[in-house]
């Protein structure tokens, strides 16, 4: 996540932020269950029933979850809400440079800081690299955290929509660094994740360290990634015109595809030219929980726009 203000050690957990292990599959289900019937605008009591529990707790869920009730959630995530993100006579682009994309953004600043392997380090794929990877708990379910001796090379989500496993997931992320050795270290990894989906923790005294393991083109996307601040969207055209190749939409989708840490680097704010949310590594549905969780830390005020 990107955190645009520094938030001192006794500042307060923001009181909608998810904080059961359960949380986030019961806002899982709910999202698939909202956006399958969109069309016959279902009310709260009968995403309510789908989930088998109260509309009082279905309610309260969401609100800790994101700061909104049901209705609003879909009507701030749906790609209607999307387009309209990127509707208006300000481009995309010119709305970002208002809140600092152009510039360098309070996430890079205050909450990670990253350095790239060489082009050399990343064509032997991963050869001579040693990581370490964990599997834990997150508010977006079961989460692999990747890192090497310098900081986070990876980041990935169990895809449960696709049916994925751990297995999978884990091999999903070697393959990208196929000569690379791993390793499962759980106590190394943890404490990246404690640090990672903690807003009271996004401090610039202690930065999460990543390690961007790519091509060059790659870890150019990556870091325009990085610059896009919460609660505002991109395109693919946009990041292209950015980095100075702006026939290069196709070939930064591409690469926004391929970026191993997500969450940190924010590839789910970047939307289709026509506004609509486009495809996500990990799953359109937690794509959508990204963005509704971002949009709860904005409103509960654990960072700004």
């Amino acid at each position: 996540m990107l955190a645009t203000d520094s938030v001192s050690p006794t500042t307060p957990r923001p009181s909608h932020l998810p904080c059961e292990p359960g949380d986030y599959d019961v806002v899982r289900r709910a999202i698939l269950f909202l956006t399958q019937s969109w069309a016959e605008q279902p009310d709260l009591d009968s995403l309510a029933r789908h989930l088998g529990v109260s509309p009082a707790h279905c309610q309260k869920l969401f609100k800790r979850w994101c700061g909104l009730s049901p209705k609003e959630f879909v009507q701030a995530i749906t790609i209607d809400r999307a387009r309209q993100l990127l509707a208006g006579s300000l481009s995309v682009l010119g709305a970002a440079h208002e809140v600092g994309l152009s510039g360098g953004s309070r996430l890079h600043d205050l909450f990670v800081s990253h350095e790239a392997m060489t082009p050399g380090d990343y064509k032997r794929r991963g050869a001579g690299l040693e990581l370490v990877y964990g599997f834990h708990p997150s508010p977006f379910g079961d989460t692999l955290v990747v890192a090497s001796g310098r900081g986070v090379a990876g980041l990935a989500f169990v895809n449960e929509d696709a049916g994925q496993d751990r297995a999978a997931a884990l091999a999903d992320m070697t393959r990208r660094w196929p000569l690379a050795t791993f390793t499962e270290n759980a106590l190394h990894t943890a404490p990246f994740i404690a640090r990672i989906f903690d807003p009271a923790r996004w401090r610039p005294e202690t930065p999460v360290r990543l390690v961007l393991i790519g091509s060059d083109f790659e870890v150019r996307v990556w870091e325009m990634l990085l610059k896009i601040p919460m609660g505002r969207a991109v395109s693919y055209a946009d990041i292209a015109r950015q980095i100075g190749q702006p026939s290069a939409s196709r070939a930064v989708g591409a690469a926004v595809g391929r970026n191993p840490i997500s969450f940190v680097v924010p590839c789910h704010r970047v939307l289709r030219g026509d506004g609509s949310l486009g495809g996500y590594h990990w799953g359109l549905t937690r794509k959508r929980a990204l963005i509704g969780w971002e949009t709860g830390l904005v409103q509960g005020g654990a960072g700004s726009v």
